[in-house]
């Protein structure tokens, strides 16, 4: 990797990048979905595939501007990339991108309901290598504090969710755990209770195996018996607006995280300044080298199967000379 600036120094500007450096991915450094309908196809698994193999397909798919896509299934579900250089943090500006799938609903129920349709909030975590070892160790990670690590009720389907009997706390510290299941489900009662979890706040259930998707749902490369993820866990923010089971609405959150605006709005472009530590103190980076995305919530939506973060690239917002202001 380039490094566009050398010690870490919270008042240094990474200096210009070399010509040639790319705004685009370069390397994937670990992909580990949580289970989920679209795991084991996006990439698709094929028999002898190993992590390595697997990170060469995610990076296949969305490296080097490729815009294909996959999917992180359920909460926790992770991908880790890297750059040829470093992206740089400028005041008062949105400094990266993430891009995803997600989309608003053309004929939600609810007339009056604020903006959603298919917003699967991914979280992004950023690392800058200020001791130039060209890996993202672990006390270089900070968390980008989106609009609901702020105030959760602030957002506007806050209420409406929280009338659904969707849990909208956030949770810090967050760990939940996959079981794998001893067969693929046949029957309409297995596919109910497909894969169980438990998280650390006292909750347990299934995911189910849907109609549409019937491939193991478990990542088939990993020879555990158990997937175990943490990190925060967001709001729920998926609504049945019909009341009957057949058309739910993901909510939008208002900014700072993956898939869940619109690639072409403002709302979908990073500001490295959110970026903080465990203790919620802003972190002052520089800039970032590292960029992990893991999917936000963990939620079960009908017949859509559960809420999974999908991702189609990164681009460094400067490199490609769009000037976007930062909203917060």
């Amino acid at each position: 990797m380039i490094s566009c600036s050398s010690e870490y120094d919270p008042n240094e500007k990474p200096e210009v990048c070399p010509p040639g450096s790319t705004p685009y991915i370069t390397q994937v450094l670990d992909y580990m979905p949580a289970v989920g309908q679209l795991t084991n196809t996006m990439p698709e698994y094929e028999e002898g595939d190993t992590q390595e193999t697997m990170n060469q397909k995610v990076l296949k798919a969305i490296g080097h501007n490729k815009k294909g896509m996959i999917s992180l299934g359920g909460y926790g579900g992770y991908v880790t990339v890297g750059f040829d250089h470093t992206i740089e943090n400028k005041d008062g500006l949105c400094d990266f991108r993430v891009l995803g799938n997600a989309f608003y609903s053309a004929a939600n129920p609810n007339p009056d309901a604020p903006i959603g349709g298919s917003s699967e909030p991914g979280i992004i975590m950023v690392a800058y290598d200020k001791n130039g070892n060209k890996q993202p160790d672990a006390d270089e990670w900070y968390e980008i504090a989106g609009s609901a690590h702020r105030n959760p009720s602030g957002e506007a389907w806050y209420t409406l969710a929280q009338n659904a009997g969707n849990d909208v706390h956030l949770y810090k510290g967050y760990e939940i755990t996959y079981y794998r299941p001893e067969k693929v489900p046949t029957t309409p009662e297995e596919k109910e209770k497909y894969i169980r979890w438990e998280d650390n706040q006292g909750n347990s259930g299934y995911k189910v195996m849907n109609q549409f998707y019937s491939q193991p749902y478990f990542p088939q490369w990993v020879n555990a018996d158990k997937l175990t993820f943490k990190g925060t866990c967001l709001p729920q923010n998926g609504i049945d607006e019909s009341g009957q089971g057949n058309y739910f609405v993901l909510y939008k959150f208002q900014y700072g995280y993956a898939d869940n605006a619109m690639n072409t709005e403002t709302e979908a472009a990073i500001d490295i300044d959110w970026a903080v530590d465990a203790q919620g103190n802003p972190a002052h980076l520089p800039g970032v080298d590292f960029i992990k995305i893991y999917t936000g919530i963990n939620q079960e939506n009908g017949w859509i199967g559960e809420c999974s973060t999908e991702i189609s690239g990164v681009e460094d917002l400067h490199l490609l000379k769009e000037e976007i202001r930062s909203l917060y």
